[in-house]
């Protein structure tokens, strides 16, 4: 029976091909070229509509004619001094009206990266793989309890050396490994009845991933946990898994998602600049 006649392999067929397109439309490198892209549109729309266009325009007009004075007269020392000064203080005007339209995209912009990175800049931990929990005190008073923590783990996830406990750098270091995929909570005591907890991803897929809880530090949460902050009352100051870094893939190259999403957003932003006609 060839394959046409045979509904059942055709359906198969179909649904191999939707799901291989699907994984390529939600693969990372595909993640980073539709955001870039947006990202691209979204500068140069927010720079147009916030910025003086008028006089970005005459700015520039000015800065290349004076450039072309100094080309034009460069045997001529005072036209050519005179021009320098001129561009010194056309690039300080230019800078001036263009500095709060880039305020305007630069906020947005960062705090929309920060929560990428959560999904694409470190992968979860591999199944089977061993990692690290790092559990870092505030006080060496309670170094007594810390050096005793007995860790409460999910059925999926095992210690496989004993915890090290660092006195230098006031933590423990505990070696775990995940034996299946999925996201688990880890619990650590904290002192007397005391419970504070942190989550691990494995497997493959694409979480938003959390490397670090930390108690209190409001600017380092913002940009490095996707977690709630320790309770203040708790002797921990920070509780943290070592997740690889993710690289993506280009023409055998890896390289950070964010240096990828810096050089196309860059392209399409000067591309969508020419396309609508404003001036940056």
């Amino acid at each position: 029976m060839s394959v046409l006649s045979n509904p059942l392999a055709i359906g198969s067929n179909a649904a191999a091909i939707a799901a291989f397109n699907l994984s390529l439309l939600t693969s990372p490198l595909a993640i980073v070229v539709v955001v870039s892209l947006a990202v691209g549109l979204l500068m140069v729309v927010l720079f147009g509509y916030t910025s003086d266009q008028k006089a970005i325009g005459i700015a520039k007009d000015q800065l290349k004619a004076h450039l072309l004075a100094v080309r034009l007269y460069r045997d001529q020392i005072p036209v050519v001094m005179g021009s320098y000064g001129k561009i010194l203080r056309g690039t300080g005007r230019y800078l001036k009206l263009a500095f709060k339209p880039l305020l305007y995209v630069i906020i947005p912009i960062t705090l929309l990266m920060v929560q990428v990175d959560r999904y694409l800049g470190q992968t979860p931990i591999p199944v089977n793989a061993p990692f690290l929990l790092t559990v870092h005190a505030t006080s060496r008073a309670d170094l007594g309890w810390l050096n005793d923590t007995v860790l409460d783990l999910p059925p999926e996830i095992t210690t496989t050396a004993p915890p090290v406990y660092i006195p230098a750098e006031n933590e423990i270091v505990v070696r775990l490994v995940g034996s299946k995929e999925g996201k688990y909570e880890l619990k650590i005591p904290d002192g007397p009845g005391q419970i504070a907890t942190k989550t691990v991803c494995v497997g493959g897929d694409l979480p938003r991933i959390s490397t670090v809880r930390l108690r209190g530090h409001f600017w380092s949460r913002m940009f490095l946990s996707a977690e709630p902050p320790l309770p203040e009352n708790t002797p921990l100051d920070s509780i943290s898994i070592n997740y690889p870094d993710r690289n993506i893939e280009i023409a055998g190259y890896g390289m950070n998602w964010i240096w990828l999403f810096f050089i196309l957003s860059m392209v399409a932003g000067f591309i969508f600049k020419e396309l609508l006609g404003i001036q940056i």
